[in-house]
């Protein structure tokens, strides 16, 4: 059966990502009841933490709308799904083994898990909420109904990420977050006109020029690749010469996109959300506890050091995960093919496994460094209106780019 991808069809998948995105942005504008603005928007603006939080919920969390918490619970429960394989071999092994139907399963985990993680998630904002003055407290039927309504949003959000990546263009959860930090564009540039001083313009040349090195690098880093020359052993089967061709094995220098930094904010979250919620305890000890925690962690320094570390860390553990050495060097082996200068098996694995670690460490840094950027850009400056958003240019950058190759995709199969 040959499947023809016409310009209509393509036109229909860009129209669906774009009716998808605006149902999105609906939903983020439907607020839960009784809501106290002038003390959410102190409690976000000292927060940095939760302020990410609304980042990603496509600043639903600033609004307390009915999907607040966004795509975290999805998120963490890809994040869990991603440890276990460490902890069990079977996961390994569907996940890297299996190709398509096991990555399919291993997904389908990560959805189920997400159910229960979206419940808790949403009951324990709630009662933060309540104990912050933010939400007025509720009665144990208004609470289970909030839950269940915000645990609803944060699967409804999963379900349309999952429709974009099926009858779309792209990927959905990452073009969903792309969209919250879009919208949030306007807020930025209004508060940027109005916190304007003349006397900061050398600052503000110095800004532009240093977003426009920056982007460049994003980009530069994004496609960046080492490639790894590959030789087919020529063959003869009957009268036709088979193999005996040149090619090379594409290694991207940030093989795990922006994966590490999403892993490291929502590892980030979750402990500044256990110690604010702790620190209204009616136990003395319990409260004192939370109350250096949180202090601890308001520390920019302590957030910077350890936002920066997580990345590097998840880094090499997603690249660990997603590109297996001994897998490739078999599939080389089985259809014939070796680096030259290599001999195959166990010394190529082990020859692509020192070169991925190395072009690893370059990605890595890469990465702390871009998310760490706002805050050294804030201690220099001194202006929080004026940061460059390093996660955010990142994930922007990264989802327009798989945009546009999908679109090439589909373009060169219609050619085709």
């Amino acid at each position: 059966m040959r499947v023809v991808v016409t310009d209509e069809t393509l036109r229909t998948r860009i129209l669906f990502v774009l009716a998808a995105l605006v149902v999105f942005r609906f939903l983020a504008a439907i607020p839960i009841p009784g809501i106290n603005a002038a003390q959410l928007q102190a409690f976000l603006e000292g927060n940095q933490f939760f302020g990410l939080l609304n980042l990603f919920s496509g600043g639903g969390f600033s609004t307390l709308s009915i999907v607040m918490i966004g795509l975290s619970p999805y998120i963490t429960a890809s994040i869990v799904m991603q440890l276990m394989t460490i902890l069990i071999p079977r996961l390994k092994e569907m996940y890297q083994e299996e190709g398509d139907s096991g990555r399919q399963r291993f997904m389908q985990y990560s959805r189920y898990l997400t159910v229960p993680l979206a419940f808790i998630q949403a009951f324990g904002f709630l009662l933060l909420l309540q104990q912050q003055g933010i939400v007025p407290q509720l009665s144990p039927l208004s609470l289970v109904t909030n839950v269940f309504v915000i645990a609803a949003g944060s699967m409804l959000l999963m379900w349309i990420g999952e429709l974009i990546s099926e009858f779309g263009v792209g990927n959905g959860v990452s073009l969903l977050i792309f969209a919250g930090i879009v919208a949030g564009l306007p807020v930025q540039i209004s508060q940027f006109v109005f916190a304007f001083d003349i006397a900061q313009i050398p600052t503000y040349v110095g800004f532009i020029a240093a977003a426009v090195v920056i982007l460049l690098g994003v980009v530069f880093i994004t496609e960046a690749e080492r490639p790894i020359p590959v030789t087919y052993a020529r063959r003869v089967r009957g009268s036709r010469v088979m193999g005996g061709v040149s090619t090379y094995l594409p290694l991207r220098v940030n093989q795990a996109g922006v994966i590490p930094i999403i892993f490291a904010l929502s590892l980030l979250l979750f402990p500044q959300m256990i110690a604010t919620f702790l620190a209204q305890s009616p136990v003395a000890v319990i409260a004192s506890i939370a109350a250096v925690v949180n202090g601890w962690l308001a520390n920019s320094w302590v957030y910077g050091i350890m936002y920066f570390a997580l990345v590097v860390v998840f880094t090499y553990f997603y690249t660990a995960i997603t590109f297996e050495p001994n897998q490739i060097a078999k599939n080389l082996q089985k259809n014939g093919a070796f680096i030259p200068g290599v001999r195959p098996g166990v010394q190529t694995s082990e020859y692509l496994g020192n070169i991925i670690t190395r072009i690893t460490l370059v990605g890595a840094l890469f990465l702390g460094i871009l998310a760490v950027l706002p805050l050294v850009l804030q201690g220099i400056t001194g202006i929080t209106a004026l940061t460059i958003g390093g996660t955010a240019l990142l994930i922007t950058v990264s989802v327009v780019l798989d945009v546009v190759k999908k679109v090439d995709a589909q373009t060169s199969i219609r050619e085709y």
